[in-house]
């Protein structure tokens, strides 16, 4: 029987098996952050209430430390289902490296894709860059910790996202019957609901790069390619929101 069973060969999980390990690794990613803006709520030494609240929250420190803090439970929760898959970890999340070619494409298309959506925002008479980005920035400076902040916002939280996103959502969704082009758009979906501090507008710019990342990650095979893509486009708006908020 243990022979049998250690000859099983491996395999991808589907749509059902994927929408559900995919909750568990969510879980996990929301258990590891959550852990962080607990342990500074408990420091507090005055009362704590909804101000309190709001104010660890938003703490550029609380932030960059649970954005850090999700990382190991995201590559935990995505190791044991990958293990139980029986499939090379690194196979299963596509974690391999293209061609320069790609990842110049891929630079090229975000920056016209980005570029659009700051010319309509400015149209529409919005911010261009989220509020709060402005807020969280300063409180990192008052804190000492701007550079935790880009380590978050640019190298960790990338990792993360497109790690679960692109790599697995995506890995398993497309082998189902959504195929390719709906595990784009699902996956892209599901990364959208992980950016609930935005309003309507920035939901559709992330969904849009969510798609644009999601067609790369088909078009090249690569994960590596959107973790950098990502890291990419999030030092950017960092550097926008500095230079903004430096400017007002």
């Amino acid at each position: 029987m243990t022979a049998t069973l250690a000859q099983r060969p491996p395999r991808i999980w589907k749509f059902w098996g994927t929408t559900l390990w995919g909750l568990f690794v969510f879980a996990a990613m929301f258990i590891g952050q959550i852990a962080v803006v607990a342990y500074f709520a408990l420091r507090q030494d005055v009362p704590f209430d909804i101000a309190a609240a709001i104010h660890v929250v938003g703490g550029g420190l609380t932030i960059s430390l649970s954005v850090i803090a999700g990382l190991p439970a995201v590559l935990l929760a995505l190791w044991i289902a990958i293990r139980l898959s029986r499939t090379p970890f690194a196979d299963y999340l596509a974690l391999r490296w293209t061609s320069w070619k790609n990842l110049l494409i891929g630079i090229a298309a975000l920056v016209v894709l980005v570029t659009g959506w700051d010319l309509l925002s400015r149209a529409l008479g919005r911010e261009v860059a989220p509020g709060f980005m402005g807020d969280v920035l300063k409180s990192a400076q008052a804190d000492g910790a701007l550079w935790l902040l880009v380590v978050a916002f640019c190298v960790v939280g990338p990792m993360s996202e497109e790690l679960f996103a692109r790599g697995f959502l995506y890995r398993g969704w497309s082998e189902s019957s959504l195929r390719p082009a709906g595990a784009i758009i699902l996956s892209s979906a599901a990364w959208t609901v992980l950016h609930l501090q935005y309003d309507w507008f920035f939901f559709g710019e992330v969904f849009s790069i969510g798609l644009l990342l999601g067609y790369l990650r088909y078009r090249s095979n690569s994960t590596w390619l959107t973790i950098v893509l990502h890291g990419l486009n999030n030092l950017a708006a960092t550097a926008q929101s500095i230079w903004l908020a430096g400017s007002s």
